[in-house]
């Protein structure tokens, strides 16, 4: 394993959002820098420099097709997992609605404001249903419901694999069975998951399937959405016909290669990554329910990324224990989307059954590569006083 520092100009400075981004492997830099300056040919080219990206660019493809397990044919390359959910949502929608005249769509309340916002939009402005699962207090799936809300017209179903902002894993093996048993495209956001979950779109019965690189040490820039063989899509990028036509644009070859790598690293490193990280999680969340009062763990307690400790804290503002954090040293961040002067509740929290007075006090910390024993110490230490600091202000 790798020995890396945190990636700052101030070396008392911890990083513990390793969800909202991840600093670039060195290893994966190296891998992508000769197709930055001698190998830099556009693959759409058919002269030997063009052969030479477009040669990277397959190889890229394969090695991801190796490790979610499907044809590389079936890897389509995106700038990021936002734009492979919105490709999922909008060309699924679109083409199961010229194929078969459906129009509803079923997602979770949960969802990343990809899949949400995108299934919004194709409810307010392109004529769809709208539809939302039930979640638990954990904020997850029961697959049965699935087999109750699924019609004959439904055109989609997308439920996140693990959740950003509250780290819950939905059971998406079941959901996807069940999605298969009634032919109805299933789509999953595992951006989140590509990090320390292993992937396989076959176990899933998973029609469609998003990932980005920078939650697993890639750059930031690109990303995949896996499209099983004879799903129907319309796509919504058009010009060329680069990746199967599926999804027009000159292709990104450094980020294409660096993404391919930074996954290779991620699963070929995942059991020593976990066994690092998971023992820190659980002193977060052991220490903090013990330590603070009125004090609650979001998302499940055992079913959740190994990486991911989630809190809410009661009458606390989470925007002002951000700021607190920062300037203790702790880069963190909340789920709740305060606005000045007019702060709201993260609609994943709201899904979950929590009232503003808990809801608004939100804090994900999560782990990476750069993250220490000794730093987990020092930030247990600021914490508890942060949060005592906030009650005093706010009485």
């Amino acid at each position: 394993m790798v020995d890396w520092k945190i990636l700052t100009m101030d070396v008392n400075k911890v990083y513990l959002d390793y969800a909202a981004s991840t600093p670039v492997d060195p290893r994966v830099i190296n891998k992508m820098l000769p197709f930055l300056d001698e190998k830099f040919g556009n693959p759409s080219s058919i002269h030997f420099f063009g052969q030479q990206a477009e040669a990277a660019v397959e190889e890229a493809r394969e090695i991801m097709a190796f490790y979610i397990h499907c044809r590389p044919d079936e890897v389509i390359f995106t700038s990021c997992g936002s734009e492979s959910d919105n490709l999922a949502l909008c060309g699924s929608a679109f083409a199961a609605r010229k194929e078969r005249g459906a129009k509803h769509i079923l997602i979770s309340p949960v969802e990343h404001h990809a899949v949400s916002r995108t299934a919004e939009q194709l409810a307010s402005l392109h004529g769809f249903e709208l539809e939302y699962l039930p979640v638990d207090e954990y904020g997850q799936v029961n697959p049965e419901y699935v087999d109750t809300r699924v019609r004959t017209d439904t055109a989609l179903v997308s439920v996140i694999h693990a959740n950003n902002e509250i780290g819950t894993i939905n059971p998406v093996t079941e959901i996807g069975y069940r999605c298969r048993a009634k032919g109805i495209p299933f789509h999953t956001d595992s951006v989140q998951a590509g990090a320390y979950l292993p992937i396989d779109v076959d176990a899933f019965q998973v029609d469609l399937l998003s990932l980005g690189a920078h939650k697993f040490y890639g750059p930031k820039g690109v990303g995949v959405l896996y499209i099983r063989k004879g799903t129907p899509l319309v796509p919504i990028q058009t010009g060329g016909g680069q990746e199967f036509s599926l999804r027009a644009g000159t292709s990104n070859v450094p980020y294409i290669v660096g993404m391919a790598q930074a996954y290779h690293l991620a699963q070929v490193e995942l059991k020593e990554r976990i066994a690092n990280l998971q023992p820190l999680r659980d002193r977060l969340i052991g220490t903090i329910l013990e330590e603070i009062p009125d004090s609650r763990l979001t998302g499940h307690p055992s079913q959740r990324l190994p990486n991911h400790a989630s809190f809410v804290f009661k009458n606390v503002d989470g925007n002002a224990l951000l700021i607190m954090l920062d300037i203790a040293g702790f880069a963190c961040s909340s789920g709740s989307a305060c606005k000045t002067g007019n702060p709201e509740p993260s609609e994943v929290l709201t899904a979950i059954g929590l009232d503003s007075s808990w809801a608004l006090g939100s804090l994900r910390i999560s782990l990476g590569t750069g993250t220490t024993r000794e730093q987990i110490e020092r930030f247990l230490q600021v914490l508890p006083d942060c949060i005592q600091r906030l009650r005093k202000v706010s009485i």
